[in-house]
């Protein structure tokens, strides 16, 4: 259990940023749903409620997601039900269980890059960008690749287009983080193939992506392909090598999806 000596609830953003950088370890607080299972020593919980942050919005060229949104919301939202093959509502139902999903958070999960992430996998095969109160506007994949550097995660951006796409996991139990997690998706010629939960986060196999936007698709080919240039651990719940042998399985499984999708 983490300990907590204050909290605030600032109404700026600015406010919210310059009361987190005060101290080493004043800490933004999303929905704390994973913090509790920490030992954290937290000076100032920074609670971003009064921010306006819970959003989903269709924008002209976007949807755009506050970072304070949760993953209740995202499950059950009909935009995005509508879009991608409702792939983000799909990544996020598989997760424990409504009362869990009514409190994690979208800025929380994203920025804190966690390795077992639904939405992170989801969100990769989809045109996605991240907004950061300091560091600004950038790609998704960009972000994800970059040394932590202390900020605010305000909102996500993802491009509306006629992206199409599929989302598949493996878990030893309903409540259970993923073992495995793919999403697959394309864009007219253009694929992407995601897999996290390796344990590590989630990565784009761009070769086999790239191999799978040329034609004669061979399917269980590009499957192999992407697995052997993915890098898979052994933690608790699964080894290395079971890893491996079910991504190649679900990657084959959301290709196929893909192409049946209209």
């Amino acid at each position: 259990m983490f300990t907590l000596l204050d909290l605030v609830q600032p109404e700026t953003i600015d406010d919210a940023y310059k009361i987190l950088m005060a101290k080493k370890n004043n800490t933004v607080l999303g929905g704390c749903a994973f913090l509790r299972l920490s030992s954290s020593r937290i000076g100032t919980g920074v609670e971003l409620s009064k921010l306006n942050l819970n959003y989903i919005a269709e924008e002209q060229d976007y949807i755009e997601i506050g970072a304070m949104t949760t993953f209740r919301d995202i499950e059950t939202n009909a935009i995005l039900q509508e879009y991608f093959n409702g792939i983000l509502p799909q990544a996020v139902s598989h997760i424990i269980g409504v009362q869990f999903r009514n409190v994690v958070t979208v800025g929380a999960s994203v920025y804190a890059k966690y390795g077992f992430s639904d939405l992170i996998t989801a969100l990769l095969a989809l045109d996605t960008e991240v907004q950061l109160y300091k560091g600004g506007r950038m790609p998704l994949v960009e972000f994800l690749e970059r040394p932590y550097e202390k900020d605010l995660l305000t909102k996500i951006f993802i491009r509306k287009n006629q992206r199409r796409a599929s989302y598949h996991n493996l878990r030893s139990s309903a409540s259970d983080f993923p073992i495995i997690n793919v999403a697959v998706s394309k864009l007219e010629t253009e694929w992407l193939i995601v897999a996290g939960a390796m344990p590590s986060r989630a990565k784009i196999a761009p070769k086999a992506s790239a191999e799978l936007s040329k034609e004669n698709i061979d399917i269980e080919r590009i499957a192999a392909l992407a697995v052997e240039e993915l890098v898979f651990g052994t933690n608790a719940r699964a080894t290395a090598e079971y890893r491996k042998a079910i991504c190649k399985v679900l990657i084959a499984r959301g290709i196929r999806e893909v192409l049946q999708c209209k």
